[in-house]
């Protein structure tokens, strides 16, 4: 460790840190707006549901599971195009944006359609004989009874980001994915690649740690 040249170091985890929470947050917005109401739609459309509809069901039941089944490196060089079209470039933190949104709202959509499958029967089917709508029974009941699930839902979906944002690196995405492989495997820099696996790690540690306490505090407040 004598050999470091500590203030560079620093500059690099820094930056790559400063990146990987950019993409990851912007992400996360994009992933919970896409999800959610897909996941809502999966649970509406499904058999017996409120809205139910084969042909939607099968649908956005298909494409829920070809994204969950797509391994993300695969995934990220498939949508290249996408990206392109989308950002205009394919390298960059915004530009990895795009394939690690694609690659998470699949799996946040069926955590959302699980948790409200969950929620009681007994408040939907009240705000049904009070002469609600379905706007009503999704706003005040749905979403507010799985309330703690969905949260607990979002951690993971965080968590789930930060190793996605990681194998951005592989095709220049930016963070401290592409830090660890410009600097730390190309370079033969151990110094940059231990310094990575550890702030990933403690950014894993801190949303799970804060994503659990939400989950207790809304649990009570309920």
């Amino acid at each position: 460790m004598r050999s470091v040249d500590w203030p560079q170091f620093q500059a690099l985890m820094l930056s790559g840190t400063w990146e990987t929470v950019y993409m990851v947050m912007v992400a996360a917005l994009f992933t919970v707006a896409i999800g959610l109401p897909v996941g809502v739609l999966l649970f509406l459309t499904r058999q017996h549901g409120l809205l139910a509809n084969r042909f939607i069901s099968l649908l956005l039941n298909w494409i829920v599971n070809i994204g969950r089944a797509l391994p993300f490196i695969i995934l990220l060089i498939a949508v290249i195009p996408v990206t392109r079209f989308i950002v205009g470039t394919t390298l960059g933190t915004t530009a990895a944006i795009v394939p690690v949104t694609l690659g998470a709202f699949p799996f946040f959509a069926r955590i959302v359609e699980n948790a409200l499958a969950d929620v009681d029967a007994g408040p939907v089917e009240a705000v049904e004989s009070m002469g609600g709508n379905l706007w009503h029974i999704v706003s005040r009941v749905l979403l507010p009874e799985a309330l703690p699930a969905l949260v607990a839902g979002i951690t993971l979906t965080i968590v789930m980001l930060i190793g996605f944002s990681a194998m951005a690196g592989v095709v220049g995405g930016g963070g401290l994915g592409d830090l660890a492989i410009r600097y730390g495997y190309q370079r033969f820099d151990h110094n940059i690649m231990a310094g990575t696996v550890v702030m990933l790690l403690l950014m894993v540690l801190g949303v799970q740690k804060a994503g659990d306490s939400a989950v207790r505090f809304l649990a009570r407040w309920r």
